[in-house]
Formats: structure tokens, sequence, C-alpha cells
């Protein structure tokens, strides 16, 4: 029998990333070659919010993203209960362009 190394990888959380952004909102793109994952913040009453992250990913990567997200929800959920989902249909339209200039 033949063993097989697995390999390890030490990760490190430099203090400024380890506390994070807020974003309450997350806009997702794709080309033929990676998927764009934009994390915003956005707040009620204010026209403008800006793109606080920006996460770039192949489709292989995104699509092992979208496993581990179900994963981890149904996880959440066995412990918590269901999410209630507060999606409004009164969504503002988003606009990613710098404005009008004038």
């Amino acid at each position: 029998m033949s063993e097989q190394k697995q390999q390890q990888i030490n990760i490190e959380l430099p203090e400024e990333v380890a506390d994070g952004v807020y974003a309450n909102l997350a806009v997702i793109n794709h080309s033929a070659s990676e998927f764009i994952i934009d994390f915003i913040k956005i707040m009620p009453g204010v026209p403008k919010a800006k793109v606080k992250s920006r996460i770039i990913l192949t489709p292989q990567h995104a699509k092992r993203l979208v496993r581990a997200l179900s994963d981890n929800v149904k996880r959440f959920e066995s412990v918590h209960g269901t999410i209630k989902d507060y999606e409004k249909a009164g969504m503002p339209p988003i606009n990613f362009g710098r404005g009008s200039e004038a």
C-alpha cells in the first residue's frame, strides 16, 4: 500500500483583514473564464453605495464556493432553524457608472 502525503497549507490572516468588511449586497457577474463577486454596503435612504470588496474566482472555484456555502447554510439551519429570507421586491436599480459628469 502506498501512503499519500497530504499537503498542508498554512494560511495567514493579517490583522487588517481579520476584522472583515460588512456587506449587505452582492452583485455577481461572469465571463467565460471568471466569476466576479462585488460585495457592497448599501444604506437605507442613501442613493449611493460603494463596493467594499471584489473577489475574482475561476468557474471551478465559484462552483466549490456555492457548494461550501450551501453546506454551511444547511448546518447552520440544523442548529439555529430556518433562515428567513426578507428579500424586498422594491430594491432600487443598481448603477455601476461614475454618475453624470458635469
